[in-house]
């Protein structure tokens, strides 16, 4: 098992790419706390669904955008498991309204979540991880970080760019104990896209080389091997996973 005797903490991991990385993270060893904001009982059906399949799991409320929150969480998790090795900053919000129509608070609510939230969150894991030497975070950006135009998700578009260059940075600051790096998927067949319209969908998957959106667990994979000791010198990168996307 790649992950055994590990403590692992992902952000908003009650659903999509979240509960797929717990769960497979869970199956290669690591202790895994599933971290949530508003959705119990989903956070708690990946708690049981870890345990029967022989694993250690808890369920952690806490909004990672508010830092008194996210102390108390890290707080919580130290006195139950003493240490934090994993940390995949995974919780991220969007809102598709058209450009015209933005507000200042949907901005506000997706940077604060998407952006100030891996900072927070890293911010105070990685105290812990330096202490104990040795370290790995992921942080799930986006391929809309990178080259997507798309007006109506600007906002999200920016948070993950910034993820992106938050990164490099936390690359920068923490090593050489801590690794950092990012995963950027491109579509991915998650609750957060189950209301896109038929057409569009169609379209977007026409210029995806494989023919489909991800599923879950692909991303969860790609976000394993970059916490695993298989990459031992890789950090500081963003690892694009979209199906092979031809966005001209």
């Amino acid at each position: 098992m790649k992950l055994e005797n590990k403590i692992a903490l992902i952000t908003g991991s009650s659903r999509g790419i979240g509960r797929a990385t717990a769960l497979l993270f869970a199956k290669e060893g690591a202790k895994v706390v599933v971290n949530y904001i508003k959705n119990e009982t989903a956070a708690k059906q990946v708690v049981e669904e870890i345990k029967k399949n022989g694993g250690e799991a808890i369920a952690m409320q806490a909004d990672v955008s508010e830092e008194n929150q996210v102390k108390q969480m890290v707080e919580k998790v130290i006195e139950r498991f003493g240490k934090i090795d994993i940390l995949v900053n995974n919780a991220g919000i969007v809102f598709d309204v058209p450009f015209k129509e933005r507000t200042v608070d949907q901005w506000r609510q997706t940077l604060n979540v998407n952006l100030i939230g891996t900072f927070l969150c890293s911010k105070y894991i990685s105290e812990l991880m330096l202490k104990n030497n040795y370290g790995r975070i992921v942080n799930i950006s986006s391929t809309n970080g990178i080259d997507s135009l798309n007006p109506e998700s600007i906002d999200y578009d920016t948070s993950k760019a910034g993820v992106i260059s938050l990164t490099k940075n936390l690359a920068t600051e923490l090593a050489p104990v801590i690794r950092v790096n990012s995963v950027a998927p491109g579509w991915v067949d998650t609750d957060i896209n189950k209301d896109l319209p038929k057409d569009f969908v169609k379209s977007e998957t026409d210029k995806i080389l494989l023919g489909r959106f991800a599923r879950p667990e692909e991303i969860a994979k790609a976000v394993l091997f970059l916490v695993s000791d298989d990459v031992s010198f890789i950090t500081g990168v963003t690892l694009i996973v979209d199906g092979g996307y031809l966005s001209k």
